[in-house]
């Protein structure tokens, strides 16, 4: 019998798992779609039609490859952000600027320090290379700066990572803060901000981009307010020197041309932007709302989903959770522990918000034993 070939040491010695359990998985497990798909933080609104207009117009031309260099897209989003484009790269989505950043920056036993419970892709790239991760625990619910501040000078940390706004707890510090904590870093950590959210957030809580740091790099998305999760077409920002360092190992074929088209197109519709962030407000007060007449507390976001405190611990939380899955609405919560009281609600559209609505009770009722 032929032998397989052997795993290099630290990929052998990882478990076999994904951050992520999809709704699609899920549904082929319950055997039926999702009634409400509220729980991947999906901008259910969807892109503009004018995108869609563009996307439908550029469908035949799929035969190409894309633009290795994302000339047209990197060209409007320095000009968007103000900018050179020498100091944007474009990637597949935040998950794929991450995994890159991470393999740029962390070698074997080399300290990355992130909050416990914060995003799980970033843990599952850093483990990939056998990075020793660093966690701090929330603090009232939001991601404690002092405490990675102190971690990062304790383990002598080659990279930070923090979300602003916060998944996944929705919540989110002022520019200000974000800028102390970025000025107090020791000069050779890098700072990987992740402002996937940054659309949805007020205008006061997203620093102005600093391309002159060479040790701080801000992420952003078409996933979330643009409406174009599926494609996967993200961005990172830079100083020159360090956006250059990822055409070093960049797949340089990685987003497709319907994601250059989709994205450059959005870009341009930024009066849908500004709708869509309105609703996205209403929709937060709606699920704020249903949380409080059934006994949930809404924990504040800057984002496109409400967290809920349910009031106990875990386990119950955990059945909340399973009980609206099997009544066909997709929701997720955190996990970390002091997190994973809540469950966590992305804003969808009416009916699904409906849904929520008229099941939320029996959920509750049946987790906690009525």
């Amino acid at each position: 019998m032929t032998r397989r070939p052997p795993l290099t040491p630290i990929v052998d010695a990882l478990p076999s798992l994904v951050p992520f359990v999809g709704p699609e998985a899920q549904e082929r497990s319950q055997g039926r779609p999702f009634r409400a798909r509220i729980g991947a933080n999906e901008s259910s609104f969807g892109p503009s039609p004018s995108v869609i207009e563009r996307m439908q117009a550029a469908a035949a031309e799929q035969w190409m490859y894309c633009d290795p260099d994302n000339f047209e897209l990197k060209a409007a989003l320095a000009a968007h952000l103000g900018i050179p484009s020498g100091c944007v790269v474009v990637g597949e989505g935040i998950d794929g600027l991450l995994g890159l950043a991470v393999r740029m920056h962390v070698s074997e036993g080399t300290g990355v320090v992130t909050s416990l419970g914060a995003y799980p892709t970033f843990n599952f790239h850093v483990a990939g290379v056998g990075g020793r991760l660093i966690t701090v625990p929330f603090r009232n619910d939001r991601e404690d700066l002092g405490g990675l501040l102190d971690a990062v000078k304790r383990e002598r940390a080659r990279v930070v990572y923090l979300s602003n706004p916060d998944n996944p707890m929705g919540t989110w510090w002022d520019a200000d803060t974000i800028q102390q904590f970025a000025d107090a870093l020791p000069e050779d950590t890098l700072f990987i901000l992740d402002e996937a959210y940054g659309e949805l957030a007020p205008d006061s809580a997203r620093p102005p981009l600093d391309i002159t740091r060479p040790n701080m790099i801000v992420m952003r998305t078409f996933s979330k307010a643009y409406g174009l999760a599926g494609l996967r077409c993200g961005y990172a920002i830079g100083e020159v020197s360090m956006i250059r360092d990822f055409e070093k190992i960049r797949n340089h074929y990685g987003t497709s041309r319907m994601a250059q088209i989709a994205g450059l197109a959005a870009l341009r519709d930024q009066a849908w932007l500004a709708d869509v962030r309105q609703r996205v407000v209403s929709g937060r007060q709606r699920l704020a709302e249903i949380a409080l007449s059934n006994g949930l507390q809404p924990i504040p976001s800057a984002t496109n989903f409400v967290t809920m405190d349910c009031g106990a611990d875990g386990a119950f939380a955990l059945k909340v959770m399973q009980n609206l899955l099997a009544r066909g609405v997709f929701i997720r919560k955190p996990m970390a522990p002091g997190l994973d009281r809540c469950i966590r609600v992305s804003v969808g559209l009416e009916h699904e918000i409906d849904i929520l609505a008229e099941e939320l009770p029996g959920a509750l009722a049946v987790a906690r034993g009525n």
